[in-house]
């Protein structure tokens, strides 16, 4: 295996993406890596944001880009330190549109050695039809890719 410097995590806040950060500080630990946390805000919500924007003026889509960047900050934050990775190099990089799609360019972006997520395992008609991101990725995926399933 080559030598592994930045380990970025997709992470959702779903309970298997915790899963996925866990495995990746561990092994970020035991690699001496980086590991870059990458969260997508999607862009379905904030075509649902402009479209309410229409009926308030009391929205807009920069007040609820920085409302959820903060509160997914918060929230990432303090799952890293419950799974022990309060003591590595550590950062977030938030990104804005379809999750597979952004998840594949922070990949490149970032420099990521490695990405590790999450999957729920889907195997319904729907997931075998459209797909899931975490297939989406892994058909596109430019580097190695770690799916972790909640036991």
């Amino acid at each position: 295996m080559k030598n592994v410097k930045r380990i970025m995590v997709a992470f959702d806040l779903s309970e298997n993406a915790t899963e996925a950060l866990r495995f990746a500080a561990e092994m970020a630990k035991d690699l001496s890596a980086e590991m870059v946390v990458a969260n997508v805000i999607n862009q379905r919500d904030i075509d649902a944001v402009e479209k309410v924007m229409r009926f308030s003026s009391n929205i807009s889509v920069e007040k609820y880009v920085a409302d959820q960047k903060r509160d997914r900050a918060e929230q990432i934050e303090a799952i890293i330190d419950e799974v022990g990775g309060g003591d590595l190099s550590v950062r977030i990089a938030f990104r804005i549109g379809v999750p597979f799609a952004e998840l594949i360019a922070a990949v490149a972006d970032e420099g990521a050695d490695m990405l590790v997520m999450g999957a729920k395992g889907r195997g319904n008609l729907a997931g075998v039809i459209f797909g899931s991101t975490a297939e989406k990725v892994f058909r596109r995926c430019a580097v190695p890719l770690v799916i972790i399933r909640k036991p």
